[in-house]
């Protein structure tokens, strides 16, 4: 009985959230990283991480004619990178990002909509690669198996497309900012490089959008 009870309330409440307008949807990309000149009286090099594909997901609320919300999750490959004239030394890693972001947009009168991306959250860095006695570049930093959380801003925009009265495709430009993660690749004694880090990451996702003909579905199922 409690069951059935619980079963009743969930789907009541889903019914009740799809009476709004809301999106879902999935993206891909890749991420570029702009390496930090790291400051050093051994010579010259930068830190930072190579370009690597990028996915996620979103879910979107439609609050106003002009304004939306949407909370986001994106996956990274983040392999990091030291490089010194033509000699490179990289690490396995990955990242994850996890943001709310409100979007201000052109009205949904015509078949393309612009858009403007705002929003914040945090970023996960992660060193997945194997540690050695020796790194080539250690004297510039080092690379290091852990795992550090930073804020982040997330800026970005573009172009939605209706392919369809429920099916969009939209392709855009974000930028996510966040401290330098030195945890990762830490500074050897006497280098010196930190900052903001911007990951720009260009991309596309199709999204479904979600309108009051799907809540008249479910009550007819409820």
């Amino acid at each position: 009985m409690k069951t059935s009870v619980l079963t009743i309330l969930i789907l009541a409440g889903s019914v009740s959230c799809f009476g709004q307008h809301w999106e879902i949807g999935a993206n891909a990309g890749a991420g570029f990283i702009p390496g930090k000149a790291i400051s050093s009286g051994l010579g010259s090099a930068t830190a930072g991480f190579q370009p690597g594909a990028s996915f996620g997901v979103f879910v979107g609320q439609n609050l106003y004619r002009h304004l939306s919300g949407e909370v986001r999750y994106g996956f990274m490959q983040s392999n990091l990178r030291l490089q010194s004239g033509s000699e490179t030394a990289t690490f396995s890693g990955v990242s994850h990002v996890v943001h709310y972001d409100m979007v201000l947009h052109t009205n949904g009168e015509g078949r393309a909509q612009y858009f403007l991306a705002a929003g914040g959250g945090m970023k996960i860095f992660r060193g997945t690669g194997t540690e050695a006695a020796y790194q080539p570049l250690s004297q510039f930093a080092y690379f290091t198996k852990t795992q550090t959380v930073k804020p982040m801003a997330s800026v970005g925009g573009g172009i939605k497309f209706s392919l369809t009265s429920h099916v969009r495709l939209r392709t855009e430009v974000r930028d996510f900012i966040t401290p330098f993660p030195k945890e990762l690749i830490t500074p050897a004694p006497g280098a010196k490089f930190g900052g903001l880090l911007h990951d720009l990451v260009p991309g596309s996702q199709c999204s479904l959008a979600i309108r009051r003909e799907l809540k008249k579905l479910l009550a007819a199922i409820c």
